[in-house]
């Protein structure tokens, strides 16, 4: 496994990022914690998930595996960089949200942090990402509860998750303007092949203000993971937003396109779309959701993977991005 610098910070994560996401919904108790054994030998040290993770009735659930994995002890927490998030209301789905029971105000987040460190049967989180902007609370107020919490010792770093580069231009500007906080260290976003929006504002900003960036849905929801080819062998059928997608003539034979081209180079679509993520500037480490220990190894053989300049150059032909900002929506 490869390592990088978290950001602009000292800590040390592995370049995959295992997300924790299906643990719970789709894959047993039993089963997340063999995968998150697998990823911990395999030399992945740097797990993310969120308090509302385990969805609908089951939220904190997730967070709830992970801290019975991490109370087996053998090392797994002291090896383990954490991360989770705060900002959905807790309520079970369709429940009336109770006022301060959600967003990012300094009495939530203050909830919030001690419920999820409950949960993860751990003293302190190591980044804590903020889910969302939220309108309505001021970074002020936000950085004087994360400013407590830091000298607490229950977080250490502070990311966010889904903001647009002025958002985290705001964040940071006021962190420096209060003095003594360092601001946020990470940026996890939406951004793949097939999803290249971040590089037009969100990438830039994180990258001038010293965020390590990390990707969400590096396969766009199975999109990039060989669908059609999956299809056509009789395999498991895309459903949701992919299936949606491929229902348009021009998408489905750009996704095509993309598939034709890895043939060429015997390379897998999967492990493909991760490695390109490798290679982006600015980019700490996608997340990786496995539903099973093989999928897991699958997204391990793309650390190893070089891709060459002529493939590289066919992936943005196929998938071509927005272009350096401010020129891309500037003329």
């Amino acid at each position: 496994m490869e390592y990088t610098q978290l950001g602009r910070t000292g800590l040390k994560v592995s370049r995959l990022v295992l997300g924790t996401m299906n643990f719970g919904p789709q894959t047993d108790e039993a089963d997340s914690h063999a995968i998150m054994d697998a990823a911990l030998d395999a030399g992945i040290n740097f797990f993310d998930t969120a308090n509302v993770y385990g969805w609908g009735e089951n939220k904190g659930r997730t967070e709830s595996i992970i801290g019975n994995w991490f109370a087996k002890g053998g090392g797994r927490r002291e090896k383990t960089v954490i991360a989770t998030k705060v900002y959905g209301n807790m309520d079970a789905d369709g429940a009336t949200v109770w006022p301060n029971h959600d967003k990012l105000s300094a009495l939530n987040i203050r909830r919030a942090v001690d419920a999820s460190l409950k949960r993860l049967r751990t003293d302190h989180i190591d980044l804590y990402q903020f889910h969302h902007i939220d309108r309505s609370t001021p970074f002020d107020e936000i950085w004087q509860a994360i400013d407590v919490l830091v000298q607490q010792g229950k977080i250490l770093y502070v990311g966010s998750s889904n903001f647009p580069g002025y958002k985290i231009a705001q964040a940071n500007e006021t962190a420096a303007r209060r003095g003594g906080t360092i601001g946020l260290v990470s940026e996890q976003c939406l951004y793949n092949l097939a999803e290249r929006r971040a590089e037009m504002e969100v990438i830039p900003a994180a990258q001038d203000y010293g965020l390590g960036v990390i990707p969400w849905s590096p396969l766009h929801g199975g999109l990039l993971g060989g669908v059609i080819k999956n299809e056509v062998r009789g395999g498991r059928r895309s459903s949701g937003r992919t299936a949606d997608t491929l229902k348009d003539p021009a998408a489905r034979a750009q996704v095509q396109a993309y598939e034709d081209l890895l043939d060429k180079h015997g390379l897998q679509p999967g492990e493909v779309a991760l490695a390109w993520l490798l290679t982006r500037p600015g980019v700490t480490g996608p997340i990786v959701g496995p539903r099973t220990a093989e999928q897991l190894q699958s997204a391990l053989r793309a650390v190893e993977l070089e891709l060459g300049e002529d493939l590289l150059a066919g992936l943005d032909e196929i998938f071509p991005g927005p272009g350096p900002s401010p020129e891309a929506f500037a003329w």
